[in-house]
């Protein structure tokens, strides 16, 4: 198995030296408290497709109420604070409007079924974490919470075709693997895991994404990802072997949020090795992805690898938070510059204000959600995408900025040597 390298993680005093000869890290840009709330209610306004409700539901629980995200590492309370229930309002309110709206549109049959009506078979169970949570903190009035999550958990098992190594469709009409799917399901099965001490259900998410990697992931592309493969297509949506930026982010986010799970669990002990191979992998595609980043714009192409597609705001936005989870959680940092490069670029100002926003809040230029071939315009998975880099980011700093300057570390990556860099500097932290 393949380690990755340990950190060199630096006091406070250390931190101050960085900053004497790194000062673009003591005074990145930010986003002001005005300038997210446009951007959440631009996301509120937008977010209306089952994979847009669940990715708004996540990025709410990290930007507004830590504690009872999987990135607070702890299984969350019963009870709600009450200086926490503004900001779980949201996220309970879309699990309600869906529950509900389930129970009006099927007649309140129950059984294996999604949450919503949809072509794919894993967007809708992207909401399940945010229905969970609401069962959790005993939401209830009447509303079948519990209920709801287990249909759509015994939908994904029994009703959605398989791979013959059991990996889960995509879609509902035949067996298609997208690399979305790997934020969309597992982990549902892992918090479903997670809150019913279930820990076959935590296994079974990071046995879908490693069948998904195994399917997905390109060697000839140095191991970025496709975005989709499998299926004759006759009435769906092609393949497409394209390394698309959004869906490598997409894999990458959706590991972290299983390693996070298991890190929470009290099976995390017992899960060591999975742990090793999830941090693994989002580090390949990491490592995969950054060296195609324009250094021009600081932004991916909507294919990673294919100069000639437009640059996407979106996809670069959710990979730099991927690097802010990854140093939080496992120490590993060695792409921190280049995400604070993409930051800094995402949340930079002009005179007439940020400059890849338009006036009223959307992050511009990205890929169309609903044709992910061609740039659009107000897309709420790159407002989502934006509060969630904004939540990694603030719970960096609010760590420490361990591993600011990401190319002091020892040990190797991949089988390759890692040199220390900036030498002068580095006796000085360390001294």
């Amino acid at each position: 198995m393949v380690k990755l390298p340990n950190a060199l993680h630096l006091g406070h005093g250390a931190l101050c030296t960085l900053f004497l000869f790194f000062p673009q890290y003591a005074s990145a840009q930010n986003l002001t408290d005005s300038q997210v709330s446009d951007i959440e209610s631009r996301l509120a306004e937008g977010a209306t497709h089952p994979w847009e409700l669940g990715t708004r539901a996540q990025a709410l629980l990290e930007h507004n109420a830590q504690a009872f995200s999987v990135f607070s590492l702890t299984i969350p309370s019963t009870s709600v604070p009450s200086n926490t229930s503004s900001a779980l309002a949201p996220v309970f309110s879309i699990a309600k409007g869906v529950v509900n709206n389930r129970t009006a549109s099927n007649g309140n049959i129950t059984g294996p079924q999604p949450l919503v009506a949809d072509d794919s078979a894993a967007d809708p169970a992207s909401i399940g974490p945010a229905v969970l949570l609401a069962n959790w903190t005993n939401q209830g009035d009447g509303v079948d919470y519990a209920g709801a999550a287990l249909d759509q958990l015994n939908f994904l098992y029994e009703k959605v075709p398989k791979t013959s190594d059991g990996a889960i469709s995509h879609r509902t009409g035949e067996v298609q693997l997208w690399s979305d799917f790997v934020y969309m399901v597992p982990p549902f099965l892992a918090y479903y895991g997670l809150l019913t001490n279930n820990q076959s259900l935590i296994t079974d998410a990071y046995t879908q994404i490693k069948l998904y990697r195994n399917y997905l992931r390109d060697t000839s592309a140095d191991n970025l990802w496709a975005h989709i493969v499998l299926g004759t297509n006759p009435d769906g949506v092609a393949n497409d072997p394209g390394h698309w930026s959004t869906g490598n982010a997409w894999a990458a986010a959706g590991m972290l949020r299983v390693l996070a799970t298991i890190q929470s669990s009290p099976f995390a002990s017992d899960m060591s090795s999975e742990q090793d191979d999830l941090a693994d992998w989002v580090f390949e595609i990491q490592t995969a992805m950054y060296p195609h980043l324009n250094t021009t714009t600081n932004l991916f192409f909507n294919y990673a690898d294919e100069m000639n597609t437009f640059p996407d705001a979106a996809s670069t936005a959710l990979l730099a938070s991927t690097v802010y989870r990854l140093s939080l959680l496992r120490g590993v940092h060695h792409f921190l510059p280049d995400a604070e490069k993409c930051r800094e670029t995402l949340f930079s100002t002009n005179s007439s204000g940020l400059v890849h926003f338009s006036s009223d809040g959307w992050l511009t230029p990205v890929v169309n959600p609903n044709s992910f071939g061609d740039e659009g315009s107000d897309s709420p998975e790159s407002e989502a995408f934006i509060l969630e880099l904004q939540a990694a980011w603030t719970d960096w700093v609010n760590d420490g900025s361990q591993g600011a300057n990401g190319a002091l570390r020892f040990g190797s990556v991949h089988g390759v040597t890692v040199a220390l860099a900036a030498l002068s500097v580095s006796w000085m932290l360390l001294f």
